[in-house]
């Protein structure tokens, strides 16, 4: 380990860009969690990335606004795809999900599956490359998670279900291309696992204080140990989390598993 290693003008634009996505993945995930629909970040992350390897094919600049049209466009035509299939065949939403994202993926490994590079693109659709991410690069992601933001504080607790799945697709349109699709399913979930058992008035800070500190430590220790920065951040959030998880109370009333919001007090 080489603490003397470590360069902290290329790990602040990375640190900058997992508070980005923290902002907006908190909220998001906690409503994902409540709605027992763990695994619709991994399917509509894997869609984007498709949208991003078509994009790629066509010979599109990858830092082109191109890119980022093509994997926006399948990330909301994912999101309302799986908005109509709630609505005709909701107790079997989370298998459609499922199915979803092993046909997004497979089909990422059919379309690269000619080109030389294809492993090396798959990597990074996954794993994400947080470290080489620029202050440039988080113009955009700057302006979507402050418009994300806005809404969800705007439509507090009265977000549709087709809002619900428009604003999340948007939000991981912008965070699958910055830290890869294995952080955004971990942003999203692993700090709501965290908290579930604490204090509802607790829960929204604590979760952004797991994540927070799982980048920070996980960013710290990539450049230390020279490893791969995605996975280390997974599990740096996944320690926190059961650390947080570890020191709460054993049960608290009927509280909601996934929600963050502050109660409303009745008088």
């Amino acid at each position: 380990m080489s603490w003397s290693a470590i360069d902290f003008m290329i790990l602040a634009p990375a640190f900058c860009a997992g508070v980005l996505v923290l902002a907006t993945h908190v909220p998001l995930g906690a409503r994902v969690l409540r709605k027992g629909i763990v695994f619709i970040d991994l399917a509509i992350a894997q869609i984007a990335g498709l949208g991003v390897i078509a994009a790629g094919l066509m010979d599109i600049e990858p830092s082109g606004w191109q890119v980022q049209v093509a994997a926006a466009l399948a990330a909301l035509a994912g999101a309302l795809l799986l908005a109509w299939t709630e609505k005709v065949w909701p107790e079997v939403q989370e298998a459609q999900i499922g199915v979803l994202f092993v046909l997004a993926a497979t089909a990422g490994i059919l379309l690269l599956a000619k080109n030389p590079h294809g492993g090396e693109h798959l990597r990074d659709l996954l794993a994400g490359q947080i470290l080489w991410v620029s202050y440039a690069q988080l113009a955009v992601p700057l302006a979507v998670t402050m418009i994300t933001l806005a809404v969800l504080a705007a439509l507090r607790g009265q977000l549709s279900q087709l809002g619900f799945y428009v604003l999340f697709a948007v939000a991981v349109t912008v965070s699958v291309q910055l830290v890869g699709v294995y952080l955004v399913f971990a942003t999203l979930i692993v700090p709501a696992l965290g908290v579930r058992n604490h204090p509802l008035r607790r829960r929204l800070p604590l979760a952004y204080a797991i994540g927070v500190l799982g980048y920070a430590l996980g960013l710290l220790l990539s450049s230390a140990l020279d490893l791969p920065s995605g996975a280390l951040i997974v599990w740096c959030l996944a320690v926190s989390a059961m650390a947080t998880h570890a020191v709460a109370p054993r049960r608290v009333g009927h509280e909601p598993v996934g929600n963050l919001a502050t109660p409303t007090v009745s008088r």
